[in-house]
């Protein structure tokens, strides 16, 4: 029975079929790749079925209130004290954690950069990554850091995980498989995935691209939730049932391994001789999952002026201060616009948050031009932004017809720190240097009569 079960489970490894998900956000799953690897009734058998070991993997203090208390139950081969050996430090020079004050001569200003550069060397998932920006401290787990990462090879025999924060990883090109502990996730552009802080995977390659490209949100602080709807209500924006979190899938792997941890901003490696996403069975609510944007329903407004961006939020992580997010995870998606006598797209801002934004596709409505897919820009906290000059005079100007923006998905993660920027990201080569030269057409109109607009 155990080995038809085994070999049922590598047939369904391929990319060629369909994985299956749970639905729902935050919930209590239970899920086992072999029939009664599940305890029922009980966490820890004085044994466990096909020789499992029982094991606890908590995301919260065990004295966590009820609502936020978080941990799963896993069952495997062997327990994670056999996934690592003697560690050796080495570097990942292009991922920086906070507190990081870079050693750059780029001053002050808003920022925007075009899309990375085709790697010219092989580079997996991991060694792709590259920082962009640094916030807050992760020795007291607050703040972020905001990264790219293009890649051209799979993790093959090499495993990660980041004791120091959860990943949100955002793709931009090209479809992935996370292989995580506890099950498989394809994730394509256009949607998210999470995978929590200490959670072990890998990634591979779905898709036929020259390049695998995208963003990542560290999360050094609580972990990300759905925001409160507040005076909107039970429904729309991210709604749970639209989260997937995979059932358990399990890799029966007997040859030399790497796992490799980052560690308060430090980077160790093991090696091992088998795969550690040997999870059989699982059951509890601390586990990854993913977000398709497009089931993401806006809200907006319907006569006129033109809401808070706060009402696109995805997913928030909560600070100590109410009302105040450690980071936020926000979307433009395709909407309608309808108000009347408004300027439409967002207006002119200075704000005490700091906002790194990419592009997944399509054009963001508030730039006309230099804004395109894999491009990044930085807002820091208080200085001024919003649309540049061809877009104020589109928008100032046109019919004020009912219109939706179409073929469009732009995010971005704020933050209640500032965000300090890289020496990477201060001498990238696609620094667009002209990017403040988008205000300059914006002159002035003023007149003194009354009665002009």
């Amino acid at each position: 029975m155990l080995e038809k079960a085994e070999k049922q489970h590598e047939a369904g490894t391929g990319a060629e079929r369909a994985l299956s998900y749970m639905p729902g956000f935050g919930n209590d799953f239970e899920t086992e790749s072999l029939p009664g690897a599940l305890p029922q009734g009980q966490n820890s058998p004085q044994k466990c079925e096909y020789g499992l070991y029982a094991e606890q993997l908590s995301g919260s203090p065990f004295t966590a209130p009820r609502g936020t208390n978080e941990r799963s139950w896993l069952y495997r081969i062997r327990p994670s004290v056999r996934h690592t050996g003697r560690f050796k430090k080495i570097d990942y020079p292009h991922w920086k954690t906070a507190p990081h004050i870079a050693e750059h001569s780029l001053a002050l200003g808003q920022l925007r950069w075009s899309p990375l550069p085709t790697p010219s060397e092989k580079l997996n998932f991991l060694e792709g990554i590259r920082t962009m920006t640094t916030a807050g401290d992760v020795l007291t787990q607050a703040g972020m850091a905001a990264h790219t990462y293009t890649f051209n090879a799979d993790m093959v025999d090499d495993y990660f995980f980041n004791a120091d924060g959860e990943l949100l990883i955002v793709p931009e090109t090209g479809a992935i498989r996370v292989f995580t502990e506890l099950g498989k996730m394809d994730v394509e552009p256009s949607e998210i995935c999470i995978v929590p802080r200490g959670t072990m995977f890998k990634v591979t390659r779905l898709s036929e691209e020259k390049v695998w490209r995208g963003y990542i949100c560290e999360n050094y602080g609580a972990k990300f939730t759905l925001p409160d709807r507040g005076p909107i209500g039970a429904n729309c924006l991210a709604n749970p049932r639209d989260f997937k979190t995979p059932v358990a899938a399990y890799e029966d792997k007997e040859m030399p391994c790497r796992v490799h941890v980052k560690w308060c901003g430090s980077f160790h490696v093991t090696e091992i001789g088998h795969s550690p996403l040997d999870v059989v069975a699982w059951h509890g609510n601390y586990a990854p999952y993913k977000y398709d944007l497009k089931t993401f329903s806006p809200v907006g407004a319907i006569l006129f002026d033109h809401p808070d961006p706060s009402i696109f939020t995805v997913l928030t992580a909560p600070s100590g201060e109410e009302g105040t997010a450690n980071v936020d995870f926000v979307i433009f998606p395709p909407r309608w616009l309808v108000a009347e006598h408004t300027f439409r797209p967002p207006w002119y801002h200075r704000n005490i948050m700091s906002e790194f934004m990419g592009l997944i596709y399509g054009r963001y409505d508030a730039k006309e031009e230099g804004f395109v897919p894999g491009g990044m820009s930085l807002h820091n906290m208080m200085l001024p932004h919003g649309p540049d000059s061809t877009g104020f005079e589109k928008a100032s100007n046109g019919e004020l017809k009912p219109v939706k923006l179409e073929n469009t998905m732009a995010f971005m993660f704020e933050t209640r720190f500032p965000q300090q920027l890289t020496k990477f990201a201060a001498e990238l080569e696609t620094l667009q240097d002209d990017y403040i030269d988008c205000w300059s057409g914006l002159e002035r109109k003023f007149d003194g009569t009354p009665g002009i607009k």
